[in-house]
């Protein structure tokens, strides 16, 4: 790589945008291209490059000294950086809930890094802000539905904010989990409040021994991470079982709450359930809680309630899907992220508060930026300096528009439905969620054990005698331990072949509710679907399962007969 030298006339000439744009351009162009190459390629989603290969590419120790000319950097992006890449925008990479992007995205990326605007304070973001506001305003109505008086008052007011943009989905809910515990341990005449006096001092004041956040178990890992530094303690994070439909047992939710008041009794102790957590969208399974139902709770205890729909809240931009989000409006907060459901490239995330006023429990100003009676919205925000990420869901939403998203949702639910379908008429695989909002969980089970393992769930219900279904239970534990791991070897295995990609993780609330299965897990959106790459994944993993179930079929056996 040719080294340039060092002098300040060559530095102030990568400042300037050139009076042509057709030097601007010549780079441009060298960046399309290979971007363009990137998404055209074919051959491999991961590449055959090992991990140890790539850390001895990116192994330098020191910082460059010299400058070197831009067109050998871009070069060395695209020999080390591009070339090395997931090739997550394939519609044969169905594992995660990252997916192709409009390839306007591109442009709007160019457009936010060019205006370099800061969210933080009006004076580094004038027009963005404005944008920012709209935007979180047209969310909030999506959801909440106030009066029409209700957002003129409030789109650009700059006394209150109904929400904020964060970087993603574990800044909004800590965003929200912040509210909550500002609201739970509120100031008054004796008491500055928890955010000045901390959480030792505020409890005690409050005559509570601790704060509880109640949520399920296919709740997020942020729920944790944001107790954790809210001072809460990760203990306090109590999640409740699940049903086999993977949303929050409200019994089990009820009988949770009983113990926590029992406990409190006995030990002479005092909890205050500082918020329940409601998942719009679970992350391992697309399912959704009841909504509604969580909001009585909620409200009948005096908790704060929130709503995690990080990866479902963009189907309410469609009014077919609003029935699966009953209760949704009765939040007290709502996290969703644009860089999911909403195929806006990473990150991107909203935080809407039903009560305008929440966030001004976060307030915070400074003498050199967001000053008392400014106008910046970083006085309501934890994240100081933000770029100008909300461009592209306010773009998006022009550009697909209400009727866009519809057929987007459209093509994810057949594509859903089409997969599920191959599956089963392949004879070799088991589903194992009943899926809303377009993730399928399933498994390899090979057809020579397929029938017995079914027979032997049957006889391990409740319904059945007790010695039996001990007998059964038995042998189900073990065969699906075997399966476990037949199935842990089938997504290494799919990985390695490179052609497709499927995710993978355990969940105890399938029909075998006594044990951890593992499971496959799909992610239908990518609109570059169709049915023919649906059957050539399943093939593929069909014949990779197969290949490896041969193995694994004496000791099958020989555990069921």
């Amino acid at each position: 790589m040719k080294r340039v030298e060092s002098n300040l006339e060559y530095l102030r000439k990568l400042f300037i945008m050139p009076e042509t744009p057709d030097k601007f351009m010549e780079f441009g162009h060298a960046v399309l291209e290979m971007i363009h190459d990137f998404v055209q390629e074919k051959e491999g989603l991961h590449q055959s490059i090992t991990l140890p290969e790539l850390a001895g590419i990116f192994n330098q120790t020191s910082m460059p000294e010299s400058p070197h000319l831009i067109r050998d950097v871009v070069a060395e992006i695209r020999d080390k950086v591009t070339l090395h890449s997931v090739k997550v925008g394939s519609p044969y990479y169905i594992g995660h809930m990252t997916s192709a992007v409009p390839y306007f995205m591109i442009l709007l990326e160019m457009i936010i890094a060019s205006l370099n605007q800061n969210q933080v304070k009006i004076e580094t973001a004038k027009a963005s802000s404005f944008v920012e506001r709209e935007l979180i305003a047209w969310v909030h109505r999506m959801i909440f539905n106030q009066s029409e008086g209700f957002y003129r008052r409030n789109i650009q007011n700059p006394r209150v904010a109904i929400g904020n943009v964060t970087s993603g989905g574990t800044m909004s809910n800590l965003t929200a989990l912040l509210v909550a515990r500002e609201k739970a341990l509120p100031a008054d005449r004796r008491f500055p409040g928890v955010r000045k006096a901390g959480m030792e001092r505020a409890l005690r004041h409050h005559g509570f021994t601790r704060l509880v956040v109640l949520t399920s178990k296919r709740g997020h890992y942020s729920i944790k991470k944001s107790a954790n530094l809210l001072g809460l303690g990760e203990e306090n994070v109590i999640e409740v079982p699940v049903d086999t439909h993977n949303r929050i047992d409200i019994n089990r939710l009820r009988r949770t709450i009983r113990a926590i008041k029992r406990d409190d009794q006995i030990t002479d102790a005092r909890t205050k359930i500082m918020a329940i957590v409601g998942i719009a969208g679970t992350t391992e399974t697309g399912n959704i809680d009841p909504l509604t139902e969580l909001g009585d709770i909620a409200r009948q205890e005096g908790a704060f309630f929130h709503v995690d729909a990080s990866w479902g809240g963009p189907a309410l931009i469609i009014d077919e899907y609003r029935n699966l989000f009953r209760g949704i409006e009765a939040a007290d907060s709502v996290s969703l992220d644009f860089h999911k459901l909403a195929y806006c490239p990473m990150t991107m995330s909203i935080i809407v508060f039903r009560n305008e006023r929440d966030l001004n429990n976060l307030k915070q100003v400074s003498q050199y930026v967001n000053r008392r009676e400014s106008v910046d919205t970083g006085r309501f925000t934890i994240e100081g300096s933000r770029p100008f990420a909300c461009l592209k869901p306010w773009a998006a939403l022009k550009i697909l528009g209400k009727d866009g998203y519809r057929l987007l949702f459209e093509q994810a639910r057949e594509a859903m439905l089409t997969f599920r379908r191959i599956l089963e008429d392949s004879g070799n695989f088991e589903i194992l969620n009943d899926p809303e909002l377009f993730i399928i969980n399933y498994r390899f089970v090979p057809h020579f054990v397929r029938i017995e393992v079914h027979e032997l769930a049957e006889a391990s219900k409740p319904s059945s005698d007790r010695t039996s279904r001990e007998e059964a239970r038995n042998k189900v534990r073990k065969t699906n331990r075997i399966l476990n791991e037949l199935n842990i070897q089938l997504q290494k295995s799919i990985r390695l072949d490179d052609t497709t990609f499927v995710s993978r993780t355990a969940i105890e609330s399938t029909q075998y509710q006594y044990q951890r299965i593992v499971v496959l897990r799909a992610v239908l959106i990518n609109p570059l679907i169709n049915d023919s790459i649906l059957e050539e994944i399943v093939s593929t993993q069909n014949r990779i399962g197969l290949s490896l179930a041969d193995q694994y079929e004496p000791i099958l056996k020989e555990t069921l007969a």
